[in-house]
């Protein structure tokens, strides 16, 4: 297997030997992503688990500005809250062992404007069908190669 260039791929991301610190490069844009002081980070930027839940929040959230616009709906604002954590599953008896534990994902809409109570329980519904929120849904094939 050859090695893939770099300009293939979408994020680029770099740690060095010490630090928990991560420089990422996606185009254009770069930033740094990190972990807590408390669990040997320098708290420097956002946490992993912190970016994956704002690519779902802004996912949705541009998802329904699109849709309420081309139904020319007057939501004015939309705010989404995040929280992430994982869950015993109901009646388990061995939650202790891997494969036990369900991740969730708590989202909570806030749609600002005069929309009437259908239009609210749609926009509800439109909300799970951002491209985002069906990936991590979805039944994901992550493949990893080494190269030199």
């Amino acid at each position: 297997m050859t090695d893939t260039p770099l300009n293939e791929y979408t994020v680029a991301v770099k740690v060095g030997p010490e630090a928990l610190t991560a420089d990422v490069r996606a185009g254009r844009h770069t930033w740094l992503v990190d972990e807590p002081t408390a669990v040997g980070g320098l708290d420097r930027g956002p946490t992993p688990y912190d970016l994956l839940l704002s690519a779902l929040g802004a996912c949705t959230a541009i998802t329904l500005r699109l849709y309420a616009s081309r139904k020319q709906w007057p939501l004015e604002g939309i705010e989404v809250r995040l929280r992430h954590g994982r869950v015993h599953e109901q009646d388990c008896e061995k939650c202790e062992e891997p494969g036990h534990m369900l991740e969730q994902v708590d989202k909570e809409l806030r749609l600002l404007g005069p929309l009437t109570p259908e239009q609210r329980k749609r926009l509800e519904i439109i909300s799970s069908k951002c491209p985002v929120q069906k990936t991590l849904q979805a039944s994901l094939r992550i493949v990893t190669t080494v190269v030199e």
